[in-house]
């Protein structure tokens, strides 16, 4: 099919890399423009920029598709279909409607649950049991097209945000090469009202932790925001960032390392597996306290 591929960051690169492998003309790829980023702050190019470009793929990035002469360039590609992955735009309608089979969008989470622009992390923080990939219609609404495929997958104890991106970015190149290769046969299936919640952008202030709170809802936290934005603790006036952790048994006054690096809750305990302080790249536990003892009866945050 003749296919324009919509993305920007890293989930969407391994989408990029399978819809070429199967053998898809891909018309064009639109991605959001280089930004400042690095201590020289140049223009940085965008994961799915960065891999088109090394597959020869043309490149747009239009910092807006609200205009006639940027829709009507995209309506030229004379598109089968659009496959949308992370894209960072709004897709108005004439964008919508200009491929012959719309624009389809790779949604991480089971929809109708966690719409909107963090579903990953949202899911892990919540407790979720399971989570998965959904190949949506888009309509103008935010993310509330018709499903034509989903997959579901367990969320672990161990897992972190990013280790589901992995997963999910893998099931959803999968998913999308599936689901092109019987769109005609493919009956949209439309989300039920019952079930709806919004997967918010992550707040600077979620990711600081309240060691008053209980122990599950703290390690779901840390790993919810790992690796990004990584929830933070500090101890004296060091801010430490706390990448994997567990709920487990313990008491004492909320925020006081137990022992090693075990910290009391306001129920329960929290026992961390990784951590980073500023300047350090992320290690285990073992290897952190190594370079920075913490001892019983020490606070944090």
């Amino acid at each position: 099919m003749r296919v324009i591929f919509m993305g920007s960051p890293d989930f969407s690169v391994p989408v990029l890399d399978a819809l070429a492998e199967a053998g898809h003309e891909i018309a064009c790829v639109y991605c959001q423009p280089p930004r400042p980023a690095g201590r020289g702050k140049k223009d940085r190019p965008t994961p799915v920029q960065a891999r088109a470009e090394a597959l020869g793929l043309p490149v747009l990035h239009p910092k807006s598709l609200k205009g006639a002469e940027e829709q009507a360039a995209f309506a030229a590609l004379d598109a089968d279909v659009a496959v949308v992955v992370a894209y960072g735009l709004i897709l108005p309608q004439p964008v919508l409607d200009a491929p012959r089979h719309g624009c389809l969008n790779i949604h991480a989470s089971l929809l109708p649950r966690w719409r909107g622009a963090a579903p990953i992390h949202r899911a892990v923080m919540a407790g979720d049991a399971e989570t998965g990939v959904c190949i949506m219609q888009m309509e103008s609404g935010l993310d509330t097209g018709p499903v034509l495929v989903r997959e579901a997958t367990p969320i672990g104890e161990s897992d972190t945000t990013g280790a589901l991106h992995d997963r999910l970015s893998g099931m959803g190149a999968r998913l999308i090469v599936d689901a092109l290769g019987r769109l005609d046969t493919l009956t949209p299936v439309p989300q039920p009202d019952e079930g709806v919640l919004y997967a918010d952008k992550i707040a600077k202030a979620e990711a600081a932790i309240d060691w008053t709170r209980p122990a599950d809802q703290i390690a779901r936290q840390i790993r919810g925001l790992s690796p990004f934005p990584g929830a933070w603790t500090t101890h004296d006036e060091t801010r430490i960032k706390l990448l994997d952790a567990r709920a487990t048994d313990g008491d004492g006054k909320p925020g006081t390392v137990i022992e090693r690096f075990t910290i009391a809750c306001g129920e329960g305990a929290v026992r961390v597996l990784r951590a980073q302080r500023a300047g350090k790249g992320p290690q285990d536990a073992e290897t952190f306290l190594l370079g920075y003892p913490l001892k019983a009866g020490d606070t944090l945050g």
